[in-house]
């Protein structure tokens, strides 16, 4: 094949005069851009080098954001379930400061490990909880991630046997997508005619059932705002969504088998448990919690110590169905929760909903310093030798880093401690108050690899949440548009209400490689666990890891290296002490 690249002359002078008119428009006309006016034409090369910088930047040079490239090719290669080893050498070794695992002299074989990693939250409830494992899918709001996005998660955690948290946007349809052993009695059902139906069929045998659903849910529903809102069943040709309008008792009884282990996340939005006032709606939160297995206050995000943002674009009618606001216009939550204007009145809300769920109820906090977690110790000392437990059965701590879709960059590094500074004064603070045994810590922040889930559990925590790292099992490739408001949607429809970017979202294929990537970090942990020795994971505690700072010099105290690196006391000059 061959390409005649020459012009005839007519064609050159309709070119140069193309070009001509853009030099005059970007010169003399245009007065939006300074850079154009003394460099036309060429100038706009730099716009399009800034349009390919976040896209592109992850593909060239070494990692900056998390430790190392090959911590991200680790877990491309985990939900991808292929084999993780490296040949020579790391291709970006860790840097220093880092923390190292101790190995035991006489190491175990990966079957002396004991294989459960089962978590008990709120032992002290009716129904407690008990995860199946030391590892979970962080917040993440069904409206901030795509509807596609949050069904490939709810069927990961099904088939991987994790929990799964609803993020503030609350318990939505798109949670049930794998639940299909329900009674009408608590459901909306809604039928297509025959001549549906045959439509459908024959959009399926031509194309795909994600196109023949699409297809079928316009016939069905034409243009209903809230067609969404049903999840569709490709076996039965059924649509469905819980009815909340249902009396509490058509709501069954125990959490049913087929739907992931779903942790219930409050903000101070109350989504999913208020009413239509806006207020606490002890019924409906009830009602929630038939499908949950436990409840999580937000008090404050690493990323965003504000309320919650969900730009307008992203509040489709059917999140605005879910959250009960008004569509396409911003959903900001208050920054303080509305039940908590003390620690005193938080723990007794917490109570409130103890005792309404039956279950497990945990608050998420995020540390600067100790005025961050003694109050909470010292309440639940205090409650605990009252004889009371209307207190948190869990403590979860938030890393102080970015990883929001939608946080103002100005309080991503400026608020909050690392993670790993975090848990270890909490755990440290617990147990001076002689309350450590009562409480779960929970911990989430930069958590990609099994060494990162090692180090953090050693630290002090009993579980992990992960975000980012669950993010890119399903698809995720970090462009960086995941609010939307650059002008640009997510490009593989995880984290966008783009109609034209999530319809075409692989729902069945990421949520096995999110299930994938799950199970090959318990895997992987249980290796490491066999190499220090240590045949159960609550054996892991500070005395198992040592630290290597900037400088190169070992530390095996930990006690000692937080010693120096948390130079924290007690600030009796600021406005929160009395002075005496």
């Amino acid at each position: 094949m061959s390409f005649d690249w020459e012009f005839s002359v007519i064609e050159w002078s309709i070119i140069i005069l193309v070009i001509f008119a853009w030099y005059i428009h970007d010169k003399y006309v245009q007065r939006k851009h300074q850079l154009l006016v003394n460099y036309p034409i060429i100038g706009r090369l730099r716009f399009v080098l800034e349009e390919a910088r976040e896209p592109f930047r992850q593909y060239f040079g070494d990692e900056k954001f998390y430790e190392s490239k090959d911590k991200l090719d680790w877990l491309n290669k985990a939900c991808r379930d292929l084999p993780n080893y490296a040949s020579f050498s790391p291709s970006q070794p860790l840097p220093y400061p880092k923390f190292m695992i101790r190995h035991a002299n006489i190491v175990l074989n990966e079957e002396e490990v004991e294989g459960g990693f089962e978590v008990t939250f709120g032992p002290r409830r009716k129904k407690p909880f008990i995860s199946k494992s030391i590892i979970g899918r962080s917040a993440m709001s069904d409206g901030s991630i795509s509807p596609e996005g949050t069904r490939a998660f709810a069927k990961g955690a099904l088939e991987g046997q994790f929990p799964i948290n609803t993020g503030e946007g609350s318990v939505t349809s798109n949670f049930f997508v794998t639940h299909q052993n329900y009674k009408a009695d608590y459901m909306k059902v809604v039928h297509g005619t025959n001549f549906e139906k045959k439509i459908k069929d024959i959009v399926q045998f031509f194309f795909n059932g994600a196109v023949a659903a699409d297809v079928y849910r316009k016939l069905v529903f034409g243009k209903d705002p809230e067609a969404e809102t049903y999840i569709f069943d490709l076996q039965s040709s059924l649509f469905h969504r819980i009815n909340w309008d249902a009396p509490l008792e058509s709501f069954p009884k125990e959490v049913p088998t087929d739907l992931p282990d779903i942790t219930f996340q409050i903000s101070s939005g109350l989504y999913g448990a208020r009413d239509k006032n806006g207020k606490f709606d002890p019924v409906r939160y009830e009602k929630v919690m038939r499908f949950c297995r436990m409840t999580e206050i937000k008090m404050a995000q690493g990323a965003k110590q504000t309320g919650g943002k969900l730009a307008g674009h992203k509040v489709t009618p059917a999140i605005a169905y879910y959250r009960g606001v008004e569509a396409y216009k911003d959903v900001f939550s208050p920054n303080r929760f509305p039940y908590a204007n003390t620690i005193e009145e938080l723990f007794d809300f917490i109570g409130q909903l103890q005792q309404i769920s039956e279950k497990p109820v945990g608050v998420k906090i995020v540390i600067s310093d100790l005025d961050n977690i003694e109050p909470y110790a010292k309440e639940i000392k205090k409650r605990i030798d009252e004889g009371k437990d209307s207190y948190p059965d869990y403590i979860a701590i938030d890393g102080g880093s970015g990883g929001s879709a939608t946080a103002p960059i100005e309080t991503m590094e400026r608020v909050g401690l690392d993670i790993k500074d975090s848990i270890y004064l909490v755990d440290k603070v617990l147990r001076e108050y002689g309350v450590r045994d009562k409480i779960n810590l929970v911990a989430s922040g930069k958590v990609l690899t099994p060494d990162d889930v090692i180090i953090i559990m050693s630290l002090g925590a009993d579980f992990i949440q992960i975000a980012r790292g669950f993010m890119m099992s399903a698809g995720c490739i970090r462009a960086r548009y995941c609010s939307g408001t650059t002008g640009h949607d997510c490009p593989v429809g995880l984290a966008t209400q783009n109609k034209s970017k999530r319809k075409k979202y692989f729902v069945h294929k990421q949520a096995k490689k999110v299930a994938n990537y799950h199970k090959n970090l318990l895997k992987s942990v249980k290796g490491m666990l066999a190499i220090m020795g240590v045949k159960n994971v609550s054996q892991l505690n500070k005395h198992r890891i040592m630290f290597i700072d900037k400088d190169a010099k070992v530390y095996d105290n930990m006690d000692d290296v937080f010693k120096r690196k948390l130079k924290i006391g007690r600030d009796l000059e600021d406005e929160y002490h009395e002075h005496g």
